[in-house]
C-alpha cells in the first residue's frame, strides 16, 4: 500500500489526512499504553477514515519492537509508517520485511551522505520515505535528496521530543519548504486548533501520537480532526 495515495485519497474525500501513532510510552508522557491491547488500540484507530498508522519501534525510550510492527502491519489495512531511528540500510530491509509501506528518516540525526544511502536503500526496497527535519539546517542537508513526502516536528527527537516547542515550527519551516511537496506536520497536535493552524499554514497532512494514545476516545478524537476537511488540491508527488 502506498501513504503517499492514501493521504491523497483523503483529501479527495474532503477529509483532513490523519496518520494516527501507536506509541507505547514516552520519556515526556509516560504510560501510553496503559494495560490495553495495542493490536485492539489500532483496530480501533482504522475504524476512522485515516490516512495511515505509524508505529514506533525504539524500545529503550519508546517501548516499541520490530515483533509490534509486524503483528500491527497484519492486523489492519491502512498504509503502515515505521517510526524509529533508522541508522542504516538493513533497517529499511527489515522495515519491509515486516510489512511498513513507509519509513522515517530524521535529518536531525544524520549527515547529507547517510540521509541519500538511506533514500537510495529504500527506493531499491520500494518502500516509501517520510523525511523528516526539524531545523533550516535540516532543510540544507535534503537539497537534491528524492523522497516521498516531507515530515516538519514540531519538537527536536534529539531531546526524546522532550522540549514545549509547538505548531509554530511548522507555520516557520513549511515557508521555506519546497512548495511542490506535500508537508507532514509531527507532534505537539493534539487539538482542533492545533490542525486549524498547521492547514492555514499549508500542511497537507498531521501525525498523531501522543494526544491519541492519551485520548478517552480514540475514534472520536481522531474523528473530529480528520473532519476538519480539505478544501484545497493535492499537491503533486516530487517522485510521480
Amino acid at each position: 500500500m502506498s501513504l503517499v495515495k492514501s493521504i491523497k485519497s483523503r483529501q479527495k474525500q474532503k477529509f483532513f489526512p490523519v496518520i494516527s501513532e501507536l506509541k507505547i510510552r514516552s520519556k515526556k508522557a509516560g504510560d501510553l499504553l496503559r494495560g490495553r491491547d495495542p493490536i485492539r488500540v489500532v483496530k480501533e484507530m482504522e475504524k476512522c477514515p485515516v490516512a495511515g498508522i505509524s508505529v514506533v519501534t525504539e524500545p529503550v525510550h519508546f517501548g516499541g519492537s520490530m515483533d509490534l510492527l509486524k503483528k500491527v502491519s497484519s492486523s489492519v489495512s491502512v498504509p503502515i509508517l515505521h517510526k524509529d531511528f533508522i541508522r542504516d540500510k538493513i533497517q529499511i530491509k527489515e522495515s519491509k520485511k515486516a510489512g511498513a509501506d513507509a519509513v522515517l528518516i530524521i535529518a536531525s540525526i544524520l549527515n547529507k551522505k547517510e540521509i541519500e544511502e538511506l533514500a537510495y536503500a529504500a527506493k531499491s526496497y520500494e518502500i516509501e520515505i517520510l523525511l523528516e527535519i526539524h531545523s533550516e539546517d535540516d532543510l540544507k542537508k535534503i537539497e537534491d535528496i528524492e523522497f516521498d513526502l516531507l515530515g516538519i516536528n514540531n519538537r527536536d527527537i534529539k531531546v526524546l521530543e522532550t522540549d514545549d516547542a509547538g505548531v509554530e515550527v511548522t507555520e516557520r519551516l513549511i515557508k521555506l519548504c519546497p512548495k511542490d511537496c506535500p508537508i507532514v506536520s509531527e507532534s505537539s497536535i493534539s487539538s482542533l486548533d492545533d490542525v486549524e493552524k498547521v492547514k492555514k499554514a499549508g500542511a497537507d497532512a498531521v501525525l498523531i501520537g501522543t494526544a491519541v494514545m492519551m485520548a478517552e476516545d480514540i475514534k472520536k478524537f481522531l474523528n473530529s480532526l480528520i473532519l476538519v476537511g480539505w478544501d484545497g488540491e493535492s499537491k503533486d508527488m516530487r517522485n510521480n
